[in-house]
Parts: structure tokens; C-alpha cells; sequence
């Protein structure tokens, strides 16, 4: 079969080789799966870099999110066991943690829908308790975790703002459903947050970006407000000062979704049976900006790690160069 593998630390566009190798071979508690679309995550390009907190031993291929095929026909969603990522044709996953792909969506929605819906749905119901009539605020809201986390709000029933890098990103973010779209090039973040909530603030702030957006996180989040920090992909880890939060009586929430795997796995099915609902009526769907063959895989991920893309991008290892499945 055709696999991308990583044999050594860099770029993903410089690092990432396509090879035939042998089929991988499931391990205890295993089954091999056959890739129907696998969707682009920031931590492939961490993973590239060697700066993941999972380092899988080289060569290694990248690819932590999938839809696949079961040896019965199914389609279901899986995080792959690595070093066997979902960037080629097959790939093994843990039997216990494979999900049903819901029938509303298509190869490439369903493969978005697993870990930055999840993501958003712990982030936002278990960790910050979003209510209905509440403001949220999501930072590089056109983005794919962001982007999830803006259509997860709105099916709450809360009142979206979104800040987004860009006039492109802009008008995705407003086709997403955002109430309020901030530019961050072309605007000052923090007063136009003020302006749009009458000084008041956002009640939950979701921040998968870290640094500068941490900051002007805690300028305006509102009094008993929650910051749910998701990741850094600015590069920049802040170090939140405790005694603002103090004095501003707001939370800072942390959240890393993989631990409910191990924590509490009975919380992903919970979720995923929450989103599946909302899937089929069509209150969430995953926005998929670009589909590419599995040749395109590197370019791609490149792309994601460099920021320019928005919503997912999915590889379909069986379309053609000419678009075609």
C-alpha cells in the first residue's frame, strides 16, 4: 500500500515522504482499516516537528484522524494507533475506540466531525457550562477547530463572536454563523469585543491559538466568565497572571480531550452520540474547504501548519489528481 512516512523531524512539506510499504498488521485488541478520508490536524505538523506530546518512533506516518472502512463494510471514526497514521490506504486503530460514522455526513465531514467537535463539545458544555443567551467568543473562528466550536455555540443557543486573521477568513467566519465577525488585522480585538458586548464581555472565551489571543482573552472576558484554553498555534504559551484572574473573578479552564479516552471513555460515546444528534438535523455540519488525493497529503499539511487554510482539509486517498473518487 502507499503511506507518507516521516523519517526524520522538519517541515511536513520537507519531511514527509510518500513510499510503498507492507500493510500494517493489527495488534492486540487492533482491526485494520481501510482510509476513506483522513483529516488534517495542527498536530500532524507538530508531529512532523517532533514538538507533539506523542513521539512516535521513526519512520512513522502522520494522520490522527479518520474515516475508514471495516473488513464488514462499516464505516466508522477513529483516531489511528500510530506509528500507523490515517495519511494512507490502510491503517490499524484500537477496536474499543472506533465510532460509527453518522449517515448524515460524507467520508470527508464525518473524519472532521471526531476531534475538533469533540474538542469543542467538552470545551464548551463539560468545562465551561455554555448556557443558552450566554456570549461566546472563539479565537481563529474560520479555522477547523475554531470553525467547530462557532457552529457548536450557535446550536447552544449562544451569541457568537468570532476573530479571525483576515477579510477571506472574515466572510467564512460569518457564513458559519457568527453574530459578530472581529478582524484582527484590521481591528483592534479588544475594543471591538467591548463595543459588541456593551463593556460587558464574553462569558466563554474558546482559544486554540494561545499567546497575543490569550491576552487579549483576559482583557475581555466578562465578570464569573470562562477562558477554556484548547492549544497554542501561535507558537506562544502564555502565562496567565493569576491575581488578574483574581481580581476579575473569572476562570481559566484547561483541556486536553485525549485524556477522556483513558479518564472517561464513556463521555466519548456520550458526545458523539450528542453530535451525531445534531448532525442529522443539520444544526452542525463539519465545513470541509478541500479535498485532495493522498499525493497531495504533504502540501497540504503544510498549508494547516502554516495557518492559510480555513475550516478542514480532508485527503481522500481514493480521489484522482483530476478530482475525481
Amino acid at each position: 500500500m502507499q503511506a507518507w512516512q516521516v523519517h526524520e523531524n522538519g517541515e511536513p512539506s520537507e519531511v514527509m515522504r510518500l513510499a510503498d510499504v507492507e500493510t500494517p498488521t493489527p495488534g492486540d485488541g487492533q482491526i485494520l482499516l481501510k482510509v476513506r478520508a483522513a483529516n488534517i490536524n495542527f498536530p500532524d505538523a507538530l508531529l512532523c516537528r517532533g514538538h507533539y506530546q506523542v513521539r512516535p518512533p521513526l519512520p512513522f506516518t502522520p494522520g490522527v484522524e479518520i474515516c475508514g472502512e471495516t473488513e464488514d463494510g462499516r464505516r466508522v471514526l477513529a483516531n489511528p494507533a500510530l506509528p500507523f497514521g490515517g495519511f494512507a490506504e490502510y491503517t490499524v486503530a484500537d477496536a474499543a475506540a472506533v465510532l460509527p460514522a453518522p449517515d448524515a455526513l460524507d467520508d470527508a465531514e464525518a473524519a472532521a466531525l471526531h476531534i475538533g467537535y469533540q474538542t469543542g463539545w467538552f470545551g464548551l458544555h463539560r468545562r465551561a457550562g455554555l448556557e443558552a443567551g450566554e456570549t461566546l467568543l472563539v479565537h481563529a473562528a474560520a479555522g477547523g477547530v475554531g470553525s467547530a466550536a462557532v457552529q457548536l455555540g450557535k446550536a447552544a443557543g449562544a451569541r457568537v463572536i468570532g476573530v479571525v486573521g483576515g477579510a477571506d477568513k472574515a466572510a467564512v467566519a460569518r457564513e458559519l454563523g457568527c453574530d459578530v465577525v472581529v478582524d484582527r488585522r484590521a481591528e483592534d480585538v479588544i475594543g471591538a469585543v467591548k463595543e459588541a458586548t456593551g463593556g460587558r464581555g464574553a462569558d466563554v472565551i474558546y482559544d486554540p491559538v494561545g499567546g497575543e489571543a490569550y491576552t487579549q482573552s483576559a482583557k475581555v472576558v466578562a465578570f464569573e466568565g470562562r477562558i477554556v484554553v484548547v492549544g497554542f498555534a501561535s507558537g506562544s504559551i502564555p502565562s496567565p497572571a493569576l491575581n488578574h484572574a483574581l481580581v476579575k473573578n473569572y476562570s481559566i479552564l484547561g483541556l486536553h480531550w485525549g485524556l477522556y479516552n483513558t479518564k472517561n471513555p464513556k463521555l466519548i460515546q456520550h458526545c458523539h452520540e450528542q453530535l451525531t444528534e445534531l448532525a442529522a438535523r443539520g444544526a452542525i455540519k463539519p465545513l470541509v474547504s478541500e479535498r485532495v488525493p493522498l499525493g497531495g497529503a504533504a502540501a497540504a499539511v503544510q498549508r494547516v501548519a502554516d495557518g492559510v487554510t480555513t475550516g478542514r482539509v480532508a485527503v481522500i486517498p481514493g480521489l484522482t489528481e483530476g478530482g475525481a473518487a
